[in-house]
């Protein structure tokens, strides 16, 4: 079953990862909407797309799209999903979801009354590393979890400044682009959920208006693991990655934290320290098959639309605490 696609934005993440990814996966693509013309005919032109639109309720009326992907900038994630349910269509959505808890919640169940199938696109619980570390977990190869430590502190390249630098309103800031993805990749390595956090933002010089391009974040979870994080936009040497101790032994991963399928899992205990294989599946593609999977009725999209509100309420939590200076809950899924 070949699935028709939209694509709401004619974004960077769009042309380099995820039109070959929906093409690899056995969809098609039938139209491309901008909010600005030019933009949207360049973007049709190099991606071979036979239609593009500045309209998104031309796009929605196409029979040809039967599932949208948008990537929009955050504060127009919750109209354009309420859009999509109401026209039918299969909503793969960016993160953050929205800009409120509230509203992301409405999204999930618009979705979940209109019938169609909702994902947020956290492509990192794709990567084989990271499935590696859950099934390790899992298996007992380290005991029982006790803490975790992510790295995530990287250099935000000039062509991707913009807005994430500089728009309060448009959700900009490091923690909305980056520790929403560290809330989504301990959630599915740990298979646990985050119950409060402490946090403590930066300025450093690439951000302005008042938002942060670096974050430091302890974290508390249901299990009684705790958890350390370090985002940043402004460390262009640093590298990235992802450590897990338990009672038994240690997960430690360098390199994991990208849309690339790299990066090494070695587990250390007391035999000593061995690499744990994994696949090096495309992480864009695998989320792909996974969607069009669930849309013909098989399993769940790799994150769902509830999912996408959890990593959301841990990421606003960081900002909440790091604000008011105080340890501040997670607020729930889609129970409030």
């Amino acid at each position: 079953m070949s699935i028709g696609w939209g694509l709401i934005g004619a974004s960077t993440i769009a042309k380099e990862w995820m039109v070959g990814a929906i093409r690899e996966a056995g969809g098609e693509i039938a139209a491309v909407m901008s909010s600005d013309p030019t933009r949207a005919a360049h973007f049709a032109t190099e991606s071979g797309i036979a239609r593009h639109t500045t309209s998104l309720e031309d796009l929605l009326s196409d029979p040809g799209v039967e599932a949208v992907y948008i990537s929009t900038t955050n504060e127009l994630h919750r109209d354009q999903t309420l859009a999509a349910a109401r026209a039918g269509k299969h909503v793969l959505c960016e993160k953050p979801l929205a800009l409120t808890l509230e509203d992301a919640r409405a999204m999930v169940r618009a979705c979940r009354e209109a019938g169609v199938v909702m994902g947020t696109n956290h492509h990192l619980r794709n990567a084989g590393a990271h499935r590696a570390m859950r099934q390790a977990i899992k298996d007992g190869l380290i005991g029982r979890p006790l803490a975790a430590r992510v790295f995530h502190a990287v250099y935000l390249p000039a062509h991707l400044q913009g807005w994430r630098i500089t728009n309060p309103a448009a959700g900009g800031g490091v923690v909305l682009d980056i520790t929403v993805h560290d809330a989504d990749t301990l959630r599915f390595v740990l298979d646990d959920e985050p119950v409060d956090a402490v946090a403590v933002t930066q300025s450093a010089g690439m951000a302005s208006a008042g938002l942060e391009d670096g974050v430091m974040a302890a974290i508390r979870f249901r299990s009684g693991l705790i958890a350390q994080l370090h985002d940043a936009f402004t460390a262009k040497y640093a590298g990235t990655g992802f450590e897990v101790h338990g009672t038994e032994g240690s997960l430690i991963a360098r390199n994991v934290m990208t849309q690339k399928a790299v990066g090494e899992v070695m587990l250390r205990n007391a035999d000593g320290e061995r690499a744990l294989p994994f696949d090096s599946e495309n992480l864009y593609v695998r989320a792909l098959r996974r969607f069009h999977a669930a849309i013909a009725g098989d399993g769940q999209p790799s994150a769902t639309g509830e999912d996408g509100v959890r990593s959301m309420a841990l990421a606003l939590a960081v900002l909440e605490a790091a604000r008011t200076g105080q340890r501040t809950a997670v607020q729930p899924g889609l129970e409030a």
